[in-house]
């Protein structure tokens, strides 16, 4: 069940990194209007942040998560199909309302997948598929918009669109058949119960408002300090990584004098990270990332595995340690005078981006409660996507006055986040 969790995972995570790109060659080609592709790509991405804490909230009610998913691919599927064929048909706005919709299943394909982990790994084996499951995370970062480069070059920009959507379509049974909830991932310490696995808790829940759903699951971030420093770690990082996104290119002009050669300094890093989590996978100690609590094992599971070798504490390092690799390599590019310096420097982001993910998944699923998982994953991935939107936002005005002067704005906010990922006890 892992492999066929894992190769939904690819699929679909690589057909939602292609959907941006997909959308924007594809409007930018049928329309030749700059400003409706921006737009799309705008719409797709920026609703992401209202759609991540409900979705997470039906996802940690239903039963069947993995058919929620499913249906989330689906919808996500069916609009972007339906924003290709309205390009040019239909008014601008009507299509930019489209995506905006689009964009609310966006955090499914993302942090509400990785968050049925515990479902299809079992915590023996959570450590090691938290690193692969980060894994997908890099090989769909690499493959979205180099896929979208080849199909645009060679069958079309109106291809793109389609093998997005048929990516997400062969994810689609692997939604479905993942594994049910099982009835302790209901209970909890919740309003009117006091037992663990006692029947019914689900029902109570299940008869609480959304609203007060949301609440919970902010507070359950808010409250557990290494979920919140975690959580404000990664989002700081995470706008320090958009302004190395967005420098790289101009980068490549100033060192080369093509753009295409930052792209490509974007795929070393991607690599890069691919292979430490490779890595990472075969050498993550037994135990790591088993903490997933439940309300019938406040500490987690694999306390004696703990107790033996303190996964906690490793998981902790590499999310400190890989944050701080990231910002060395975004120093040594802004500093780089040839090319393949700035190829050095791009591993080296790499060789931290990827552990750190890894790691964050671990520290999500150790402490965020079984019974709002779902709602953590979704939540934090759409203020990671909303804190990258403002890191580009500033990284635009500070590359193109110096590259070298937004890597370095986008290092000092790795240094931040290092600080704010230091476990307080």
């Amino acid at each position: 069940m892992l492999s066929r969790y894992m190769g939904g995972a690819v699929a679909a995570r690589t057909g939602d990194e292609m959907s941006g790109p997909a959308l924007l060659v594809t409007g930018l080609a049928v329309t030749g209007s700059p400003l409706l592709a921006s737009w799309l790509l705008a719409g797709l991405t920026v609703s992401a942040a209202v759609g991540g804490p409900l979705l997470g909230v039906l996802l940690d009610r239903a039963r069947r998560p993995g058919r929620l998913l499913a249906c989330c691919l689906s919808g996500y599927a069916a609009g972007l199909l339906l924003v290709l064929s309205g390009l040019g048909r239909v008014p601008d706005a009507a299509l930019i309302g489209v995506a905006v919709a689009t964009g609310l299943l966006g955090p499914a394909l993302a942090g509400g997948w990785t968050a049925q982990l515990p479902l299809v790994a079992g915590p023996e084996r959570l450590g090691r598929a938290t690193a692969l499951d980060a894994m997908t995370y890099n090989v769909a970062g690499l493959a979205g918009p180099a896929v979208v480069g080849v199909l645009a070059a060679v069958g079309g920009a109106t291809m793109a669109v389609p093998a997005c959507a048929a990516l997400l379509i062969v994810a689609l049974p692997v939604a479905w058949t993942l594994p049910p909830r099982p009835d302790t991932s209901f209970a909890g310490r919740s309003a009117g119960t006091g037992r663990c696995g006692r029947k019914g808790v689900g029902r109570q829940r299940g008869g609480r408002s959304v609203r007060a759903e949301l609440i919970a699951g902010f507070a359950a971030i808010a409250r557990n300090p290494r979920l919140r420093g975690a959580t404000a770690g990664s989002m700081i990082s995470c706008a320090g990584l958009a302004m190395l996104v967005v420098a790289v290119p101009v980068l490549g002009v100033r060192l080369t004098g093509e753009s295409g050669h930052g792209a490509l300094l974007l795929s070393v890093t991607a690599a890069c990270g691919l292979a430490t989590n490779a890595l990472l996978a075969t050498r993550a100690p037994a135990g790591a990332g088993n903490g997933a609590r439940t309300a019938c094992d406040p500490a987690g599971a694999g306390g004696e595995a703990r107790a033996a070798r303190d996964p906690v504490r490793w998981w902790d390092g590499v999310l400190v340690w890989g944050t701080a690799v990231l910002g060395a390599g975004m120093v040594l590019a802004a500093v780089a005078q040839s090319f393949w310096i700035a190829v050095v420097a791009a591993a080296v982001a790499g060789a931290g981006e990827g552990p750190q993910l890894t790691a964050l998944f671990s520290v999500r699923h150790r402490e965020a409660p079984a019974r709002l998982r779902s709602q953590v994953f979704t939540t934090a991935a759409s203020l990671k996507i909303t804190s990258y939107a403002l890191g580009s936002a500033m990284a635009g005005p500070l590359a193109s006055y110096s590259p070298g002067a937004a890597l370095l704005a986008g290092a000092a906010l790795q240094a931040v986040a290092v600080v704010v990922l230091i476990p307080r006890r």
